[in-house]
Order: C-alpha cells, then sequence, then structure tokens
C-alpha cells in the first residue's frame, strides 16, 4: 500500500492524516503539472487553435477547434496547476491558451459557454483580477443570455434534438448539464449589477429543478418544451441508457450545478436538491464500491429500454466513468459546507474517498501514457458510439479542481 492510502478507520468512515493526505495532494499535483507539460509540448505540433480533448484508437491525443463545448477544460487546468503550484510557466501557458477563447464572448449557437468561459476566462480573473477577463466573462454572459426564452424559463441548450426513438426532431431541448453554465451568469450578475442576468440563472434553476428531478432525486438528461406555452412535451435521454435511466454524468453535472446555484442564491431548495441528489448517487445500490459510476445506473437493467437508434442496445460492458466521479468528488468538497457537520462529514469523506480512487493506479495514467491525459476510463457518449473508454479533458479539470479544493479544508 502507497503511503498516502495510510488510515485510520473512526465512527466508521475512513479518516486519513493530514501528513499522509499532503503528500497524497502534492503528489497527484506534480504528476498532473508533468502530464500537462507532455500535452503542451504536444500541442506544439498541432494547429494553434486546437484544443485538447481526447485520445483516438491508437492512445493518441485528439482535438477540437474552440466552437466545441469542451476547449476552456484544458486553459482551466492549466490554471489549477499554476494555482497548486504557483510555477510561473504554468502561468504563462494558462494565460496563452485562455486568451485564445476570446472570440467565444460572442458566440450564441449552443449553451455551453459557461463551461467555454468560466473554466477558462472565470479561473483567469480569479486569480490574476484582469479587468480585461472580467469584460469578456460579462461579454459571454450576454451571449449565453440570447438562449433564454420566458415562456420555457429555461436556456435552449442544443438547437434541436432527435429522439433516439425514431424521427421526432425536438426543438427546444433542455439537458441537466445545462445547470453548469448558469455560474458565468451569476458572475455577471455581481460583476455588473445587473439582475437580469440572475434572473435568468435562477429562473432556469427553478425549471430545471421542477422539471429535470424526479421524485426520488434521481434525474432524466433531456427535457424538450412547447415554445408556445411553455409545457413539457418529452423527456428523454442523449447520452444515457434510456429515458427512465439515470445517466451518471448527468445526475454528477445536477449535483454540482446545484451545489453551485445554492452557494450563489442561499435558497435553501437548491440545497435540499443538491443534497438529495448527492444522497442518491452515493446510497444507490448500482453504485460500485470504489465510488467510480458505471457510466449510467440502470444499463441493462430490466424496465429501461434504449431507443432503437440508440448504439447502447449494442454495448454490454457496464463501462466506469471516471469524468463523473471527479465531478462528484469536487461538488462534494463544497457541498459538506453547505449541511449539517454529521452529512458534511458523511459528502467530505465521500469525496476523499473518491479523490483517493481517481488518483490509484486502476485510474490514474502512467506519465507521459494516456495521450498525457491524467485520468483514464471515462465516457463520452455510448448511444452515440463516442469516446467509449478514455480520457477525457474535463475529467481531468474537474479532478484538478477537486484537488484544489481539498487542498483549501481546514485540516491542512
Amino acid at each position: 500500500m502507497k503511503p498516502w492510502l495510510c488510515f485510520v478507520v473512526a465512527a466508521g468512515l475512513t479518516a486519513y492524516t493530514t501528513f499522509t493526505e499532503k503528500d497524497f495532494i502534492s503528489s497527484n499535483t506534480g504528476f498532473a503539472q508533468q502530464q500537462l507539460k507532455h500535452m503542451l509540448r504536444e500541442t506544439e505540433t498541432r494547429d494553434s487553435l486546437a484544443f485538447p480533448r481526447t485520445t483516438d484508437k491508437s492512445g493518441k491525443m485528439t482535438t477540437t477547434s474552440m466552437y466545441d463545448w469542451t476547449p476552456g477544460f484544458f486553459s482551466g487546468s492549466l490554471w489549477y496547476a499554476y494555482e497548486l503550484t504557483k510555477d510561473p510557466a504554468m502561468q504563462r501557458q494558462a494565460v496563452r491558451w485562455t486568451e485564445k477563447l476570446e472570440p467565444l464572448q460572442h458566440f450564441t449557437q449552443h449553451h455551453d459557454l459557461g463551461f467555454m468561459m468560466y473554466c477558462s476566462y472565470g479561473n483567469a480573473y480569479r486569480l490574476t483580477g484582469n479587468s480585461a477577463y472580467r469584460d469578456i466573462l460579462v461579454q459571454g454572459a450576454r451571449s449565453l443570455s440570447t438562449r433564454y426564452n420566458p415562456v420555457t424559463k429555461s436556456i435552449k441548450s442544443w438547437n434541436a434534438f432527435k429522439s433516439w426513438h425514431g424521427e421526432q426532431v425536438y426543438r427546444y431541448p433542455v439537458i441537466i448539464d445545462n445547470l453548469m453554465n448558469l455560474e458565468l451568469l451569476f458572475f455577471a450578475s455581481k460583476a455588473t449589477g445587473d439582475t437580469t442576468f440572475r434572473h435568468i440563472a435562477v429562473s432556469h434553476a427553478e425549471t430545471a429543478m421542477h422539471n429535470q428531478i424526479r421524485p426520488d432525486y434521481s434525474s432524466y438528461h433531456v427535457v424538450c418544451y412547447d415554445t408556445a406555452n411553455g409545457k413539457v412535451l418529452a423527456r428523454e435521454t442523449a447520452q444515457g441508457y434510456a429515458d427512465n435511466s439515470t445517466w451518471a454524468r448527468g445526475q454528477a453535472w445536477g449535483i454540482y450545478g446545484f451545489t453551485m446555484i445554492y452557494r450563489e442564491t442561499k435558497d435553501p431548495r437548491f440545497l435540499k436538491t443538491a443534497a438529495g441528489m448527492a444522497d442518491w448517487f452515493l446510497n444507490s445500490k448500482n453504485l460500485p464500491k470504489d465510488k467510480v459510476p458505471y457510466w449510467d445506473f440502470n444499463a441493462q437493467e430490466k424496465g429501461y429500454t434504449p431507443g432503437v437508434r440508440s448504439n447502447a442496445v449494442n454495448v454490454k460492458t457496464k463501462y466506469r466513468d471516471v469524468s463523473a466521479a471527479a465531478i462528484v468528488a469536487s461538488a462534494l468538497f463544497e457541498l459538506s459546507g453547505y449541511v449539517d457537520a454529521a452529512k458534511g462529514a458523511k459528502y467530505r469523506q465521500a469525496a476523499i474517498d473518491m479523490l483517493h480512487v481517481l488518483g490509484s493506479p486502476a485510474y490514474r495514467a502512467p506519465e507521459g501514457a494516456n495521450g498525457n491525459f491524467i485520468l483514464m476510463h471515462s465516457v463520452g457518449s455510448i448511444p452515440h458510439n463516442n469516446e467509449i473508454d478514455v480520457p477525457l479533458v474535463y475529467a481531468d479539470y474537474y479532478f484538478m479542481e477537486a484537488l484544489q479544493r481539498y487542498r483549501h479544508l481546514e485540516i491542512f
């Protein structure tokens, strides 16, 4: 057993010592920094506007344009590397990769501006205080706001969504991931004093809470609306196993999203929802012992049937999704500070346990391997037959954010 995995058992919980945990954080920070340095060297051979996303079948890094939903995660990871190490070289690279994304402040073609802009420019502004970054974020929030409809009381995710069940196309789909983009709107409201941004964010969050979260606090992935009257036309899935199943990363987005929304609003309804979703995740009989979930909690279970066009019907392996675990670990560190002491201890311990598992050889890549991504074994979309059991740039981002949040706990 490695030194940082030493523990004692108290009150039924795993309690890691401060000394070994400092080693754990330092070790994983150093590893992440090395992988990022390897990846930066690899990017020098690529187009200057190509952003790391995953790997191909040969294990080589693949990239996307800035107009994909993921480009902000790489620069965000560089910012966390700088924050964790104070390495000026990391800061220079973080600035460089962030500023490449400046044109996105005017982008309006999908809802992911929060991921694209806040993970990059949000961290940049938080760590530098550069007013130019603040102005870019505010303009990004204006662009995101154009996708809000006061009839549906929500921000349109994609321009269209084709059901897996046939040829039905919905024109106002809203996915649970969209909760994550609201942080950009809350920021803009505080930065400008314009409450319109906050109104849109709260309205969207309330609508999602009512229509996207089931009574047991599991979640639907996609809710499709009628723009004439705001009524729900369908509750389906795009990346999960079945419409009535719980897609693991969708549940993770919900835990993280409602935790953030509570931070910004202090509305107890959102805290209740965040905690309910976290409890559902942690208490699920289908969550493996190491707390790294299968890509969907109900994959291949009776009573859950994929759409006829979904590739999920062809996949029998129950793949893990490390990206979901990384998101939940990061969310639980924050959520643990908003609930009562007993529940907070439970959430904090779960986050620590998950972080240790992610930092173990089972999920952390060997140095210089895995396309130079930090974590292995994530899933993008099995229904689309895309990014199955591969590294993903956003898994690395939330792993690094979780490390930073862990380092900020009072025990250190």
